[in-house]
Formats: structure tokens, sequence, C-alpha cells
């Protein structure tokens, strides 16, 4: 499934943006206006001084007046024909303000201030003594700020917080309306035509595109729209896309939103939202409705209110439920919604009336992987005698979104080999980076680690090539890459269904590892602990689920709803113990077969483990020429065929390299 590189990949966005300036700034200049204004003096500056130089202009009858303003501070009055003096004996060269007052002196003690002055002016004639005067002065503006600036503050934070929590429009109460994304469908360039593979899916949905264009054909016949439609499908499939190319196909207006943008840690938020997305959709119907992601507000409720997580999202989820049937009828109004969790979703979002299709989009095949590689190589210059189909065939399991990926990671590499075109090889690079993650040859590993990683890989090659229903192998390596130390490249079967004996082969071959460890070298190691999951996984799979059990024949305890055993198991303790007990004993039987089986053929898996030592990296005519010939399918043969003609690129420097001793 081809996927967009970007979220508005395919919708016009041309159309010229708002030039929003951000209002937080011009809050916060006012408020720090505001804040200094309370440092802006209101009157004339004025001289402070100490008491020493008004002691000595006291004594000598320079002061004319003393005022003391809120019994804190005293204001200085100079006659004005001792101006030079007192600017002397301040020491200042200011200009004195004429109309006054000059000096500023603070006061710490009231009644020390007026014994200071007694003691001052007990020298001088009574006619020249000066007597204070105390003055109340009232700061209106420094009282007005001390209120005003504190409200102004909480107004400012009370904004800011509904714009955020608002979703940044303009209205601070607009937290509860819709944040869908409206696109117009002349303005959505995808089309069906973009979207590779999803056959099926694509002839299921185009009747609902009918439908928009064409309403009367359906009409005329009593035939209703459906209300609902519910793509399925895991991640990278495409679910998505498909939705922007039925929007881009009918040329109707085109809401969209993911379902996380309904929830909020307001009450009543997720519900608001609800109504007022239906409510801008009736207003411009015909036209569709895309939820991505509904499980984040479909998930099944909780039968019991003392476990009930999230009252919220529970309201919202009601609230759709009505929208989408309840009392008023949405003509013209038709929702899709896409999830990878439909086991999760609650049962009366699913039911008929609301949800009437379900469309399940499942993995690509190998013809809808091979359309897939041409939509995503289009704009990359790849080698012309590029084999798409071959690339298809080495691709089993992987999902659109994978595809786009290991396309995108060639192109990087062949650019890091400076080359021209995208080869093969470098598909080839891509494709096990996918898989096993970044190759780490510059990690220091011990002769002996190595030594037990070329056995335990053989191991696998070796059991896996002597089985019938083994898949078949590609290439093994101990270079490390990922988290793994070595590796082994199969491909796997493209099979709707596995019989007991395929699935007894599968545990054989990953136990093949272990057993070669325990033979060659005496002891096991942790190394094997992604493949036991696997086996422990495959087997209680067989037993509880399949029931391909010998004790507890024809009995699946698995719950597709994925509601009824939640607490607790299915089965009895007693039950529990076969099911244990059985689970062991088809381990070990295949343990002792894997073993077997390398006893059997020691001296060709010496050899292949040699060479696997030496040249780190084998592939499957390396298996061949050592264990022989083995029957593939036409399929499996042209990837082996395909991967023969291009392994000297990955082995060919290592050739002329030093030989470790084994």
């Amino acid at each position: 499934m081809q996927e967009e590189k970007d979220n508005n990949q395919g919708f016009d966005n041309n159309k010229p943006k708002k030039n929003n300036k951000n209002i937080f700034f011009v809050y916060a200049a006012i408020l720090l206006g505001i804040v200094l204004l309370q440092f802006i003096p209101f009157r004339p500056s004025v001289q402070e001084i100490g008491w020493e130089s008004l002691n000595e202009m006291i004594s000598k009858g320079y002061v004319k007046k003393i005022d003391v303003i809120n019994r804190d501070f005293a204001e200085i009055y100079i006659a004005e024909e001792y101006f030079e003096q007192a600017k002397q004996i301040c020491k200042i060269t200011n200009e004195l303000n004429p109309k006054g007052p000059q000096f500023k002196y603070v006061i710490s003690s009231p009644d020390g201030f007026d014994k200071k002055m007694i003691v001052a002016q007990k020298d001088l004639p009574e006619e020249d003594k000066i007597y204070t005067k105390n003055v109340k002065r009232k700061d209106i503006w420094g009282e007005a700020f001390s209120w005003i600036i504190p409200i102004l503050l909480l107004v400012f934070l009370w904004i800011f917080m509904f714009r955020k929590v608002g979703g940044g429009g303009s209205n601070i109460f607009s937290m509860g309306k819709s944040r869908a994304k409206l696109f117009e469908g002349s303005k959505i360039k995808i089309t069906f035509d973009n979207v590779a593979g999803l056959k099926e899916a694509k002839q299921e949905i185009v009747e609902i595109v009918d439908f928009l264009k064409n309403p009367e054909k359906y009409t005329k016949l009593g035939g209703k729209i459906p209300k609902g439609v519910l793509l399925v499908g895991p991640p990278g499939t495409g679910k998505t896309l498909l939705a922007k190319a039925v929007a881009g196909e009918a040329e109707v207006p085109f809401f969209s939103m993911s379902g996380s943008d309904f929830v909020e840690m307001f009450v009543g938020v997720g519900a608001s939202r609800v109504r007022d997305l239906f409510a801008q959709a009736k207003a411009k119907a015909p036209c569709i409705i895309f939820i991505d992601e509904i499980d984040a507000i479909g998930r099944s409720r909780s039968k019991k209110a003392s476990f009930s997580s999230n009252d919220e999202r529970e309201n919202t989820l009601n609230q759709l439920l009505t929208e989408m049937d309840g009392f008023d009828t949405n003509t013209g109004v038709i929702l899709l919604a896409a999830t990878n969790r439909a086991d999760i979703l609650d049962v009366a979002l699913l039911r008929a009336g609301r949800f009437d299709r379900q469309i399940m989009l499942e993995l690509p095949d190998l013809k809808e992987r091979e359309e897939i590689f041409k939509v995503h190589t289009t704009g990359l210059k790849i080698s012309p005698d590029l084999n798409l189909n071959l690339l298809s065939k080495q691709t089993p399991g992987f999902s659109g979104a994978d595809i786009a990926n290991v396309c995108n990671e060639a192109a990087l590499i062949a650019a890091r080999k400076e080359k021209e075109t995208i080869g093969h090889d470098d598909f080839h690079d891509a494709i096990d980076k996918v898989i096993g993650g970044l190759e780490k040859k510059s990690k220091v590993i011990k002769p002996d680690e190595k030594r037990r990683i070329a056995f335990h890989e053989s191991g696998h090659a070796t059991v896996s090539w002597m089985l019938e229903h083994a898949q078949p192998l590609i290439k093994v390596t101990i270079v490390p890459r990922g988290k793994s130390l070595g590796a082994a490249w199969y491909l796997p079967e493209e099979r709707q269904l596995s019989t007991k004996e395929q699935f007894y082969d599968e545990m054989c071959a990953a136990l093949g590892g272990r057993a070669a460890e325990e033979i060659m070298l005496g002891n096991v190691s942790s190394g094997a602990l992604n493949d036991l999951e696997r086996v422990t996984k495959q087997a209680y799979s067989m037993i509880v689920y399949f029931g391909m059990s010998d004790e507890l024949p024809n009995i699946s305890y698995y719950d597709s709803s994925g509601q009824e055993y939640t607490f607790a198991k299915p089965y009895s303790e007693k039950t529990a113990e076969i099911i244990d007990k059985e689970v062991q004993e088809i381990i070990n039987r295949q343990y002792n077969r894997a073993k077997t089986i390398i006893i059997q053929n020691k001296d060709k898996f010496e050899q292949l483990a040699q060479r696997l030592f030496e040249k780190e990296v084998i592939f499957t005519d390396d298996v061949e020429n050592i264990l022989g010939k083995r029957e593939f399918s036409a399929d499996a043969q042209e990837v082996i065929d395909g991967v023969k003609k291009f392994r000297e690129i990955e082995n060919g420097k290592k050739e002329n390299q030093e030989k470790p001793k084994f």
C-alpha cells in the first residue's frame, strides 16, 4: 500500500495562510510596561544626601524649609542665593531645581530626626531656626498598581491557559469547537490511481463514491447511503491514504481529524467537539468525515463502573453513537474511520446502522507488492536491469509503509556509495537493514564467542535444510546486526493455513541453534532467547488456540472479541497443568529431533560452520555445495537465483582478508 510521505500529501495547500501574530508578546509587553511604570518617578528627581551634609547646611543657615513626608523622608529646600555653597558641601555638579525641593534626606527614626534637628540649631538665633512641617502625601499610582497588576496577571494567565487548551483559537471559549481540518473536494489530488494494490477494498468503497456523485441512482430505488465505513488493517497498509482517495474521487468536502483530538482534560469537551463536528458536516452535506485511530475514543465501555478509567472518553463515545444513529438523521454525511485495533472497539459502535461496512485491509500479496514497488520507485533513479518482481518476492509480509522505507533506504545506500543509479544490491542491503537493523562490522567479538555464533547459525541452517516444511534459506551471517550477533534469512511461504507438521518443522529449525551449541561445545548460551520465545509461543498457540493437542484435542480457548477473559483464564488449574506439560513435551521432542539431525550430518555441519566462520556471510549456494541439493518452489528458486547473481557485491571484499583461525 502506498503511504503518503507527510500528512498533507495529496491536498492542495496553496491557499494563503493567515498571518497570525503571537499576541502573547503583546501581553508580555503590556505587563512589562506596567511594572516599569512603578519605577518611573512622577516628580523631578532630587539628590539624596546624608546627615553630615544636611547638618552643615543647617548650621550655616542655607536651609530655607524642611518638609517631612509621611515621616519617611525629608525634603530640603535651600535658599536660592546659597545654591553654589550647597553644591560644594554636597559635592555635586548638577544644577539644582529652583522650585525645589533641592535635596532629600531619608529618615530612619522620626524621634531621632527631631533630636538631631534640635542639636543642629542650638547655636542659631531664634528667628533663623527651622521648624519641620509634617506632610501626608498619598502615592495614588503606586497604590493603584499594587492591586491592578495582580488582577492583570491573573487575567493574562487565564487567557493564556484557555488559548492553550482551546487549541490556539482566537476565542478563549473555542476549546469545545471541532479541530477537524476541512479540505474542499476539488483541492484533494489523491485518487484511486495513487493507491497501489487493495483491489477488493477499492471495489467495496467505490460504491460510496458513486452514491456521493450520483445519489439519484440509489434513492430512486429506495436505497440508503451507508452511514459509516470502518477501515481495519495492520499498521502501514494504507487506511488513511484510501480515505483520502475516497474524498478525492468523490470531490466533496472532507473533514479530517484524529481520535485523540476529541480527548481533553476538561469534562464535556470531547462530546462538544463531536456535536460541533457533525453540525459543520451537516452544513456542508454531502460530505465525508474521517476519524483516524478511532479506537482512542471508541474503546469498549467497561461493564463495571468501578473499573471505568475515563468517564470523559465514554461521554465522547456516547455522543458519537448518538450523532451516528440518533433521533436526527444525518443526510449525506458519511463517517469513515480507521483503526488497527477493531477487537477493542465498543460493540454498539460496530453494529449495523452505524458502521454498516467494515473493510479489511490486509498485508499486500506478491502482485500487490510489485505494484507498490512501481509506485515508490517512480521518482527514483533505478538501474535499468532492476527486477521489481524479484524484490516483491524477497519481501513477504511487508506492508506498504515497509516497502516505502526499503525504497528510501536503498536510495540512501546508493548515495552513500556515490552511485549514479540504485541497483539490486542496494535494495538487498536495504531489505536486510529493515529486517535486521544496522550492520555493526566494527563491533568487537571474542574468537570464542564468534565460534559459538558460527555453530549456532550453522545449526539453524543445517536443520532447516534437512526438513521438508522449513522455510527456504537465503542467507546466513555472523556479522552483528541490530541487537543480534548473528542471523539467518529465510523466505517464508505465503500461506493462509499451517498444518501440525509445518509447525513442528519450524520449531525444530528454530531450536537447531541451541542444539548445535550443546553438541559441539557441551553447553548452551543465552543467544537462543529469541528462538526460545518464538518456539514457546508457537507451542502454546498449537494447544490453546488451534486445538492441535493430544490431551486436549479440538478445543480452543481463543477469544476473538478480546473481552471475555480479561481477569481470569478460561480453563481450570488442572487444564493449565496439562497445557504446560504438553508444551514442554512438544518443545523437548523437537529439540531432540534437531540434535539428531545435526549428529547425523555432523561432518557437513562442521564444514558449513568453518566456511561461515571464515566468510562471515554465506548464501544458499554455499549451503547447497556442502549439504547437497534441495528442491524449492519456483518462486523461491527465482529469489535464490537472483540473490546468487549479486552475492559477490556483499562478500567480495572479504575474500582477500586474512582468514581467522577456527
